[in-house]
């Protein structure tokens, strides 16, 4: 028996050989690369020239560096943060409420609803935004205008004062959808008779919200916390699409700040110590939240 189990265990193993074929050519060489050219002066023609840790000197000397980072911090707020709770409580309400109130189809009519901006282009969402956003002809100040309230139209994306908290709103409709589909999977596995005893005991919504729905899925709250506050980190094609780090810096992130030093001012050893240093903040942050997660569940 032990035989046989160890030539299962090696017989699957074969097939893991290509996904870890492609990791290694797609994830790790890459990385590789990157950390290596992060250490020399490169222009992406010719021959590297090794300068040891000069770009890294130079990257924390960077004003606009640490601005990134500070603008990273909002979208993290905007793509994490108020997502994740916004999301924990309309999921709730649609599979405590719509779905016992109207029908399981209505539940996931609005359910759909939220995550379509998930499943739409990048590029067509944020051309859509920046008309609905523009200070001639955009919607947003239109309507504002139809109603009297003229004096609140803005520049949004082009005020340094609003760009980065005009992409922080349309941030924010972009990720919804995410935690709504995670926490109704997750609410679909607690025993409904938790709910039932709750109503029992005289429990309010909020009371049963509190007590069960959260502390119930905690893996769930994890798992979206954790992939959101990623995806703020890695943001790009939104702030491409939107503002290009404008105007002024305003919206100036690490991956964007990043491809501009990679491709428009052709420094690419200095665009590489910049995506070296996001990938180390990523996988620091990675590995404590999924410290934090396993002492929950041990707890």
């Amino acid at each position: 028996m032990a035989g046989t189990s160890k030539v299962s265990r090696g017989g699957y193993a074969v097939y893991l050989i290509p996904g870890v074929v492609l990791s290694v050519a797609i994830i790790v060489v890459p990385l590789v690369m990157t950390v290596y050219t992060s250490f020399t002066r490169w222009t992406g023609v010719g021959s590297p020239t090794w300068i040891g840790f000069d770009n890294y000197t130079r990257l924390f000397q960077d004003a606009n560096f640490w601005a990134s980072f500070g603008h990273i911090i909002l979208l993290i707020i905007a793509m994490a943060v108020i997502p994740t709770f916004l999301g924990l409580v309309l999921a709730a309400l649609l599979f405590d409420y719509i779905a016992k109130h109207f029908s399981n189809r209505w539940a996931s009519f609005f359910r759909s609803g939220f995550y379509l901006p998930q499943v739409l282009p990048v590029a067509v969402t944020g051309i859509v935004w920046g008309w609905i956003l523009h200070p001639s002809y955009g919607a947003l100040n239109k309507i504002l205008e139809s109603i009297g309230l003229g004096g609140l139209a803005k520049n949004w994306l082009g005020d340094p004062k609003y760009a980065l908290y005009s992409v922080m709103g349309v941030m924010i409709w972009f990720q919804l959808g995410y935690p709504i589909v995670m926490f109704m999977s997750g609410l679909q596995r607690i025993n409904p008779e938790l709910y039932e005893a709750a109503d029992l005991d005289g429990a309010t919504w909020w009371q049963r919200f509190r007590r069960i729905t959260v502390y119930m899925i905690r893996p769930e709250f994890y798992v979206v916390l954790i992939t959101t506050t990623i995806a703020a980190l890695k943001i790009f094609g939104q702030v491409f699409v939107l503002t290009r780090g404008g105007p002024s810096n305003a919206t100036l992130v690490p991956s964007y700040f990043a491809y501009k030093n990679f491709f428009e001012k052709a420094q690419v050893g200095y665009g590489s110590a910049i995506s070296t240093v996001l990938t180390v903040l990523i996988i620091v942050l990675a590995i404590v939240f999924l410290r934090l997660q396993n002492r929950a569940e041990r707890g």
